[in-house]
């Protein structure tokens, strides 16, 4: 019997520090191309997405979306950006790690690649991205699942109603704090407000424990992020 094949998924930020606003132009440029050289050699051996967060909350800067087939990645990428000059400028605000896997209410044939043995998740580049950490009740756990499936039905078929935009849902239980990681790609950010404010209503709500922080990121290539972070 083969093993499906699962990637890791890492949403890590990073915030600029007060020190970064008094280098000089010449020390800030030397040390965003730091960053965009390790950013370009690491395309190369993951899945890599950039985005920009400035302007639009106070706890960080900027985000890379992270998939690989195993965790070593982000740990030697982390540890090499981290010597470098930008490194000593840049603290993590948040890092959320999760993985692929089948869904209990999705058909399994649905969240596999062509090869039939890869559990997907293919990032786009749509200009938005939408992140959160989601934690269900524990009385969730306990409830039977046809019930979850049905509560779950509603919560699916909503989201078909918005075709522009994408959902990469990934999951934690037992390697980080939360049950799961969710995504939500779109160039509508209208789209995405009124998907959320129609599940507010859903049954499934009650059983909701925590769903922020809600992280709203702006896809860059790494040549415009240098230039914003600049």
């Amino acid at each position: 019997m083969h093993r499906k094949r699962r990637f890791y998924c890492n949403y890590i930020f990073y915030k600029l520090t007060q020190q970064w606003y008094e280098l000089d132009a010449i020390k800030k440029e030397l040390a965003l191309k730091d960053l965009s050289q390790i950013y370009k050699e690491y395309e190369l051996a993951l899945t890599i997405n950039a985005y920009s967060t400035v302007g639009i909350r106070k706890e960080c800067d900027f985000m890379f979306w992270r998939i690989a087939d195993n965790l070593e990645i982000f740990e030697k990428m982390s540890s090499e950006l981290s010597k470098t000059l930008i490194g000593k400028y840049i603290s993590c605000s948040y890092s959320f790690l999760s993985m692929t896997k089948f869904s209990q209410y999705v058909k399994k044939h649905e969240a596999l690649n062509k090869d039939k043995r890869t559990i997907k998740i293919r990032p786009s580049r749509k200009k938005y991205l939408f992140v959160y950490p989601f934690v269900k009740k524990a009385e969730w756990y306990q409830l039977e699942l046809d019930d979850r499936k049905k509560m779950m039905h509603e919560h699916i078929s909503a989201g078909s109603l918005f075709p522009s935009i994408k959902i990469n849902t990934t999951y934690s239980f037992g390697i980080d704090d939360q049950d799961q990681v969710v995504g939500f790609e779109t160039n509508y950010p209208e789209d995405f407000l009124d998907l959320v404010e129609s599940m507010r209503s859903h049954k499934s709500r009650i059983y909701t424990e925590r769903d922020t922080p809600i992280l709203t990121c702006i896809f860059k290539n790494i040549e415009d992020l240098v230039k914003i972070l600049n």
